[in-house]
Order: C-alpha cells, then sequence, then structure tokens
C-alpha cells in the first residue's frame, strides 16, 4: 500500500484521547478488535496451510508448475480471498465494521511481508521469524480509515463507524479547534486497549508553522546533550535532568502483583496440559499487574515529551550521540536500568520535533570519544572505566563532571560542520574526519580510544614532544 506523502507544509502527527465509554460500547469495541484478531489468524493459518502443502509436494518430486498455487499476501489478494469466503468462515460479519476485517488484513500483510524481506536480506536488523497467531487475552487493537470518523464540538465526544458517539475522559479541544480552522485533516482513528482503559490515536495531517513559540524563552544556540541513566540527560550548561526510573520504583509493587498473580487459577492447567476458562481473581490479578506497567511507561514518556519539546523549543542547535542501544543491552548488569530511562527515545523526539520549532538537531558519530576527550584541551585518554564518575585530565589539569565534559564535547563538534543545513545531519569527529588511529594503550586501543585526527590536535602533540625532548637532552 502507498504511503501517505503529507503535502507542503504539513506534518502527520498523532492525537491521543481516553474513552469512557459505555457498557455496551465497550462490547462493539471488543466485537470489532476480536474480528480483527480472527481474520488475522484465519488467513495466517491459510498462508501456513498452502505454504506446508507446497513443501510436502515439493518432498514428493512433484513438478514447480504443478505445486498448489500460492495463496498471495499482498493486502487486496488477502482482502479478496476473505470476501470470497467469509460468509462460510464468519458467518457474523455483518455485525462488525468491514475496517475491522481490513486492520487484520493490513497487519498480516505487513508481518508476511516483513518476514519475505528480511529473509531475502532486504530488511535491516535481527532475521526474523515466521509470523504467529495473536492471543486472546493479547492487546486488543482496531483501525477505521473510512466513514464518520470526526471529533464533536461540544469537546467531549469521538465519533467513530458502527460505533457511534462516545465521551472522552479528556477535553478534544486542541485537535477540534484544528480542525474548525481548516489547518488539520483527520486520517484515520485507532482505538487500543491499554491496561483495561480504551484510547483514540487520530493520525492527522496538521499543517504547522515552523517557529519558536512566543512562549517559550530563548535559551541559547547550541546546546549538547548527553543521554545516561543516574540522569535522563545532561545538558552542557551543566544542568541534570534528574531520572525518573520508574520501573526501579515501582519493582515492589511489581513483584507483589506478580506473585500474587502466580498463585490464582490462570488460562492453562500444567497438571493436565490443557486450557482452562481463567478465574476472575486471575483476571483481576492481571489486569493489576498491566495497570503498573502501563502507569511506568506513562511516566517515562512524559518525561522524555517535556524535556525533548523544551529543548526544542529554547535552542537552535542540539547536538546529541549515536547510541548502539542494542549493544548496550548485552550488558546484564545495565539491561535493566537503561529500558527504565531508554535513551535512545531522545534523538526519536528530537527528530521531528526541531522539525515543528525550527531547530536543528546534529548526530555525533557512534565512535567519538565524548567521553573520553577534554573538553579544554582535546587530550583523549585511552581508557575511562564506567565507575570514574569525575574526568580528570593529565594535561591541563581539568577536572569535571564526565557527563557535563561529554555534553561540551558534543557541543564543540557543530563548529565543524555547516549550521545551515536542516535536519537531522550526521556530524564526524570535526572538520578532518579520517580513519582512527590505534592509541599507545595497547590492549586499551580501539576506534572510541583513539585519537582523533585534527590540526589543532598535531600541533599540540608537537609541542609536548619538542618539551619531552627538551626535558631528555637537560638530563
Amino acid at each position: 500500500m502507498k504511503r501517505y506523502e503529507p503535502p507542503e507544509g504539513w506534518v502527520v502527527q498523532a492525537y491521543r484521547f481516553a474513552l469512557d465509554p459505555s457498557d455496551v460500547q465497550v462490547l462493539g469495541l471488543r466485537r470489532n478488535s476480536g474480528a480483527a484478531r480472527f481474520v488475522y489468524n484465519y488467513m495466517l493459518g491459510r498462508v501456513s496451510a498452502v505454504k506446508a502443502q507446497r513443501a510436502a509436494e515439493a518432498s514428493y518430486g512433484v513438478a514447480e508448475a504443478d505445486l498448489t498455487p500460492w495463496q498471495g499476501w499482498s493486502l487486496p489478494e488477502l482482502r479478496r480471498t476473505w470476501n470470497e469466503i467469509k460468509q462460510w468462515v464468519a458467518p457474523w460479519w455483518a455485525q462488525c465494521s468491514k475496517e475491522a476485517f481490513n486492520t487484520g488484513l493490513a497487519n498480516l500483510s505487513a508481518a508476511l511481508g516483513n518476514w519475505h524481506a528480511s529473509r531475502a536480506g532486504a530488511r535491516k536488523g535481527r532475521r526474523m521469524g515466521f509470523p504467529r497467531v495473536k492471543k486472546k487475552q493479547g492487546r486488543r487493537s482496531v483501525r477505521f480509515t473510512t466513514g464518520a470518523i470526526r471529533v464533536e464540538a461540544d469537546y467531549r465526544h469521538v465519533v467513530l463507524p458502527r460505533l457511534g458517539r462516545i465521551r472522552t475522559h479528556e477535553s478534544t479541544r486542541k485537535l477540534a479547534r484544528r480542525v474548525r480552522a481548516g489547518t488539520a485533516t483527520i486520517l484515520s482513528a485507532t482505538v487500543t486497549e491499554t491496561a483495561g482503559r480504551w484510547f483514540c490515536s487520530f493520525q492527522v495531517a496538521v499543517g504547522r508553522t515552523v517557529g519558536r513559540p512566543a512562549h517559550a524563552p530563548k535559551a541559547g544556540l547550541v546546546v549538547g546533550v548527553d543521554a545516561g541513566i543516574r540522569h535522563l540527560a545532561v545538558l552542557c550548561t551543566g544542568e541534570m535532568v534528574p531520572n525518573p526510573a520508574p520501573l526501579k520504583a515501582a519493582l515492589n509493587k511489581l513483584g507483589k502483583a506478580q506473585r500474587r498473580a502466580a498463585r490464582r487459577v490462570g488460562p492453562y492447567d500444567p497438571a493436565t496440559g490443557r486450557k482452562q476458562a481463567p478465574s476472575h481473581r486471575w483476571q483481576r490479578a492481571q489486569h493489576a499487574v498491566a495497570r503498573l506497567h502501563a502507569t511506568v511507561c506513562a511516566v517515562r514518556a512524559d518525561s522524555w515529551h517535556q524535556l525533548t519539546t523544551r529543548l526544542a523549543q529554547q535552542f537552535t542547535t542540539i547536538v546529541v550521540e549515536d547510541l548502539h542501544v542494542a549493544g548496550m543491552m548485552r550488558n546484564r548488569k545495565l539491561a535493566r536500568s537503561l529500558t527504565d530511562a531508554a535513551p535512545a527515545t531522545l534523538r526519536r523526539h528530537l527528530g521531528y520535533k526541531t522539525g515543528w520549532y525550527g531547530s536543528t538537531l546534529y548526530v555525533a558519530d557512534r565512535w567519538y570519544p565524548s567521553s573520553k576527550t577534554c573538553s579544554a584541551c582535546q587530550t583523549v585518554k585511552p581508557k575511562l572505566s564506567l565507575a570514574e564518575r569525575m574526568f580528570h585530565c593529565t594535561m591541563c589539569g581539568l577536572s569535571l563532571d564526565r557527563d557535563v565534559n561529554a555534553a561540551r564535547n558534543l557541543a564543540a563538534l557543530v563548529r565543524h560542520v555547516d549550521l545551515e543545513l536542516p535536519g537531522d545531519a550526521k556530524t564526524g569527529r570535526g572538520a578532518y574526519v579520517r580513519p582512527a588511529r590505534p592509541a599507545s594503550a595497547g590492549g586499551a586501543a580501539g576506534r572510541e580510544a583513539s585519537r582523533p585526527v585534527q590540526p589543532v590536535n598535531v600541533a599540540r602533540q608537537q609541542a609536548t614532544a619538542n618539551h619531552e625532548s627538551r626535558l631528555l637532552t637537560e638530563r
């Protein structure tokens, strides 16, 4: 399916509102989300059966031309097949919106397409496995793209196809005013259930005027931001944004809730190895665990949104690091803390918010030694352990917090790039980016521990060598 491209001066963003549906509307939401799950599982089973049949026929020596025809997994082919068999497979199909079935078929088409691209080597990342069936206890979701989709003028109701008018838990004023003014167009609406609560997310094309809001104070031109674990982010100005660590704060409650849920009778009997009807207390215990996880996620997201919005509004140029979070997660001692801090969120949020507010985002090279480089004299330490929280320079005597030192080095990188380049630009180690030389520390050397080749470093190294030669001569 062709992706929607907004016109010039417009961007696509989401508005998410919590819903307060009635009991009848909850049944309708569950019916439509269940229909999306059903069609996904049924057509996935059909594709799997054809795949297994072809493999069996090929093992018997059947010619390629005589094998069972493939069940195509593009969205038009899946939709065509479903419309032919839905009368016998799902005689209740008329009770649900057509968008419910389209949601399941679109998700299946995307999953099978990603699996095939991963096998063919056309998709980056880890090798994907074959899609699995969706469980009944999983996340409920349904997407509406056609029909009556709007927000009401009273700022308290939304209208969805086949579901009608649903009250919202919060005001929809921000979106309703934009739609009324003609600066926003609703493209689709996705209804999801999270921890027992229903949310409606509107995908909206918004005409934005790129610029700094009038209420946003101007803090400066350039800021280097170093994301971490102990602090959510450290700025080159010396400001340290505290990390709320919501998962760490909720670990005790989560442990008690999960132990309580483990003592309940669930949907699976380990003694007989069969499925069974879960108890009502098991369901309530599962909802309690889900609510705690939802609270942790909400606190973390709110912290990052407040920080990134402030940075994009107050500063003209923002420099961040290209962190390899997946590689950092392999350290089992830091994995939980990294997950709790979610440092990759910084670059993802700034990637689109800088475009909204007219600022510029620069991403430093992944191998740039920002923590090991002295922000005063540019001396690069060959080794700096994580336990050393203070940076001490042996050349100039600078003593500074290592995160503040790294943020200052990141801010200094923009002096070597063209500040008129908009968007997410990659920066190297300086004006002259060359392959790194091995450091003189033997086994401690590496790409990150190497000394960048820059004219200022060459002059400083020559002066140091002359000074050492004079000392040897005097001796």
